[in-house]
């Protein structure tokens, strides 16, 4: 048994007055947001002058900025929950740390600028709770929330009252949010999983991941891609011009900006949907799931590939299968960036110097094979982990960022995920040039009995 961090979410269907207290507190969040930002802005300026100056910049000193002054700013602070304006000081504090973080080097990815007044209208509604009566009740279709009292709910509760009758489930937290003309309420939930050691499954499948097509496996499953931004385009396209001719505060302006709120909603959920479905399928049915390390933040610069690949959702579906794979039993191994998985005979492992991506079907110039590109970056993949099979394991002991394709017989490292650093830990030697990452651990026994078969 483990214990992890889940995170269930519910449609609501709020009553005409519990949809203004709804509003009311996400507003109260935002409100302390503010105040917060500009209190922070004013004592920065009054610090160049004056060095005895006290900047709050964590939640207990924004709190106590609040509480000493709430009175006088916002007389009106009793019709909410003192959580609403925690929240916003949270956000604050947390939006504050990321960009320390960010200029003094402590924060990986792109730098993050200082942080912004939010708008109403332009930011999300949303507001968070952490204590005060969280529930969800016994009939599985209401839960209870600080001040706001008794919601209904959309769809039932059973998954997550099941759990917390058995006392394998603590609820932390509940947010509510709301997306274009839904509310949306998600329990923060600490749950006692039993994580198997391993699914059952023998079988190691590769993933090539795409745009034409969401996933080719190496078994010659194609999963389609549901494109739906593609399908959406039209639609918002002339929303988006209503939108445009609309007097602004009208109520035909609103009328049609919920209107489009919906479109983009729907977008997302359809999006959402086919990822969860494809990532849990693979996460039952196989042993081992072996998927390409892809550098998608440079991939979608390219304005040509940038719609497509966002509306495919690549990045999503290697987050997915990083904590499904623990659930469920089967292993994830992650090639490295530099594996030419598409440009490498399946059948004799030649290596073709270029492949367009006009080039829709490989063709070996040494064995003749003729191919699917797709299909054969997706048995070579299968393949990879086949070769780590057959090479057994070896200690290493190594430190460094992600390194291009390594020759036969180097020894790829294993890396903390979510960081550039490697670990001492457990290497596994790759022939071609195939350098792999093991990102979750279980038995070598499991590991090495994957068959690697591929159709090709």
């Amino acid at each position: 048994m483990a214990m992890v961090i889940q995170a269930y979410r519910f449609a609501l269907d709020p009553t005409p007055r519990q949809q203004r207290s709804l509003a009311s507190h996400a507003g109260a969040a935002r409100f302390t947001y503010n105040w917060g930002l500009e209190l922070v802005k004013t004592r920065l300026d009054q610090s160049q002058t004056d060095p005895s100056v006290v900047v709050p910049w964590n939640l207990f000193d924004l709190q106590r900025e609040w509480y000493r002054t709430k009175d006088q700013t916002a007389p009106w602070w009793s019709e909410n929950s003192k959580e609403a304006y925690k929240s916003g000081l949270d956000g604050l504090a947390r939006a504050l740390k990321n960009w320390s973080d960010s200029r003094a080097g402590r924060r990986r990815g792109r730098p993050v600028g200082f942080p912004r007044f939010k708008k109403k209208g332009r930011t999300r509604a949303a507001c968070r709770f952490t204590t005060g009566p969280i529930k969800v009740l016994p009939d599985r279709k209401h839960i209870q929330l600080p001040r706001i009292g008794v919601l209904r709910t959309h769809e039932s509760t059973r998954k997550l009252a099941r759990r917390l009758e058995q006392g394998t489930a603590r609820i932390m937290a509940a947010t509510i949010t709301r997306t274009a003309n839904r509310w949306h309420v998600s329990f923060t939930v600490e749950v006692q999983r039993h994580v198997p050691i391993s699914n059952g499954e023998t079988t190691v499948v590769g993933v090539d991941v795409g745009i034409r097509q969401l996933a080719v496996l190496s078994n010659g499953t194609v999963v389609g891609n549901p494109r739906a931004l593609q399908h959406s385009l039209r639609k918002l396209r002339r929303l988006n011009r209503q939108l445009a001719r609309r007097k602004p505060e009208s109520r035909r302006r609103e009328v049609t900006r919920r209107r489009l709120a919906s479109v983009h909603a729907r977008t997302v959920n359809l999006r959402r949907d086919a990822l969860h479905k494809l990532t849990t399928r693979l996460a039952i049915e196989y042993g081992t799931v072996v998927v390409e390390q892809l550098n998608v933040a440079g991939m979608v610069r390219n304005h040509r590939l940038a719609r497509a690949l966002s509306d495919a959702g690549v990045a999503e579906l290697r987050r997915q299968l990083g904590y499904k794979t623990t659930w469920y039993g089967s292993r994830l191994v992650v090639a490295d960036r530099f594996y030419p998985s598409s440009k490498t005979c399946s059948a004799c492992g030649w290596v073709k110097a270029k492949l367009t991506l006009a080039e829709r079907s490989f063709i070996c110039e040494a064995c003749g094979l003729r191919i699917d590109r797709d299909l054969n970056a997706a048995c070579n993949l299968a393949n990879l982990v086949q070769h780590v099979a057959r090479s057994g394991w070896e200690t290493v002991n190594a430190c460094g960022a992600d390194r291009k394709a390594q020759f036969a017989g180097q020894v790829a490292t294993k890396q903390e995920a979510g960081t550039e650093r490697c670990s001492d830990g457990t290497g596994i030697a790759v022939p071609q040039g195939a350098a792999s990452r093991e990102i979750e651990h279980s038995s070598d026994e499991r590991f090495l009995s994957g068959n690697g078969s591929c159709p090709c």
